[in-house]
């Protein structure tokens, strides 16, 4: 099964390629556009964990100059140009929080954080999560950008396949909440992820509770760069069981409203991961833990109770608005799968199509599609170094032309053996791009 999943791009050394090029976009970005603000890959694709054109793209916006405190750290170690909030999460359900302006205004504001301020009676001055968004999307798009429907903090956008959910979000120093979360008993991760999970620190993202009557003014407590060292650390029986978890979700329950996403199956793996010991999980084990994943799952949406895994408190169901009836379903539908066996991958079109696949033509057409994708995560990186201030890319940088050189002869090459086989796509464009989805 491991060998399979390494064939259909999930092994080691392709998602750390992945990890690496998304991470060096990220520095390359942020070195074009120093100091307003900072850009984060999170999410599947910081985890090395999808095609490049497989789902959509997490990014996040840290917005520089401003940072949130918890009640009782002290202020004064920041630089004066800091504007400054406190986390008011007392009045707010569990990993959320509203933020009052300390009363140190920083030298220079965006006007992003600016137009998002409001004052309640009695004269408080809050950071409205619902204002920042709408400021967000009154910031111009880029050329041949789409902009889709508001999603929780995400203002999604597309351009061509690319599918990106946009997130503005503010650092955040919640020190409690940290060694809250590092102090507990458990097998994983080790001491040393651990600690730097911690110095990693976390962010509010711009979404109240679902429900609750200041939503417009609550944020929501997250830890995007400590949870991807956790993902990264995660050995490769427990990333298979998140794979094939997510597999599960996305295409045998289908759920419509995102009443379960993959960041419910995520984690169901972290507690997993926490709570038993890491010898555990290998490969002669990863049906045993498959089931197991599944049991937590159903336990999940039978209760409608999921802890989060960094803020035990916070109820990840809370709100999600499921159904009777889709809770019935769902709950005959995973209760069959765990009576299958190892026959339940079988549901998963991916796994079944590899699995009745011939070897040979299974193993050649993946090994040009993971170096196809390698050539175009090497591609975005490339172009950004060769644009200019104007945004214009040289296009005769000789290692640019070579990398599209080369992508051009792997597309022509699966073209060939296509057409050999009697396909009759010709739009070596949409072959390409169908081969990083």
């Amino acid at each position: 099964m491991c060998t399979l999943m390494n064939c259909l791009g999930y092994g080691p050394h392709i998602r750390q390629a992945r990890r690496d090029a998304h991470r060096e976009r990220d520095r390359l970005m942020n070195a074009q556009e120093p100091g307003t603000k900072t850009v984060i890959t999170s999410g599947s694709k910081a985890e090395g964990l999808t095609r490049m054109y497989e789902s959509d793209m997490d990014m996040m916006y840290v917005v520089e100059g401003i940072m949130c405190l918890e009640n009782g750290v002290d202020s004064d170690k920041l630089p004066r140009e800091t504007t400054v909030f406190t986390l008011n999460t007392g009045v707010c359900y569990h990993g959320h929080s509203r933020l009052n302006l300390l009363g140190r205004l920083g030298d220079i504001i965006p006007s992003i954080i600016r137009d998002a301020l409001c004052e309640d009676e009695n004269w408080r001055v809050f950071l409205s999560s619902a204002l920042l968004v709408d400021a967000q999307s009154d910031i111009a798009p880029t050329e041949n950008e789409i902009r889709h429907e508001r999603a929780g903090p995400s203002m999604p956008s597309s351009s061509g396949p690319i599918h990106t959910d946009n997130v503005f979000s503010l650092r955040c120093h919640c020190p409690v909440i940290l060694s809250r979360w590092a102090e507990r008993t458990r097998h994983w991760p080790p001491p040393d992820i651990v600690r730097k999970v911690v110095t990693m620190g976390s962010f509010v993202t711009p979404v109240g509770f679902k429900g609750s009557e200041y939503q417009h003014l609550e944020w929501r407590i997250c830890f995007n760069t400590g949870e991807n060292e956790l993902m990264s650390s995660l050995n490769n029986t427990q990333v298979y069981i998140y794979v094939l978890l997510k597999m599960v979700v996305k295409d045998v329950l289908k759920p419509v409203k995102k009443e379960i996403t993959s960041y419910t199956v995520k984690n169901i793996v972290l507690w997993l991961a926490e709570n038993n010991p890491q010898a555990q999980f290998n490969e002669s084990n990863l049906f045993y833990w498959i089931r197991e994943g599944l049991e937590k799952l159903r336990t999940a949406i039978l209760k409608i109770e999921l802890p989060y895994y960094m803020i035990p408190e916070r109820n990840l169901m809370a709100a999600c608005g499921l159904d009777d009836g889709k809770k019935c379903t769902w709950e005959n539908t995973i209760t069959d799968m765990m009576n299958e066996g190892s026959n339940t991958l079988l549901r998963l079109p991916r796994i079944r199509k590899a699995i009745i696949s011939h070897p040979e033509p299974l193993m050649w057409y993946n090994k040009k599609r993971i170096e196809i994708e390698l050539l175009q995560l090497k591609l975005w990186n490339r172009i950004i170094q060769c644009k200019n201030k104007n945004g214009v890319v040289n296009m005769s940088n000789p290692m640019l032309q070579a990398l599209f050189s080369r992508r051009c002869d792997l597309v022509i090459e699966v073209h060939t053996r296509m057409n050999r086989k009697g396909s009759r796509l010709n739009d070596l464009i949409k072959i390409g791009d169908m081969m990083l989805m």
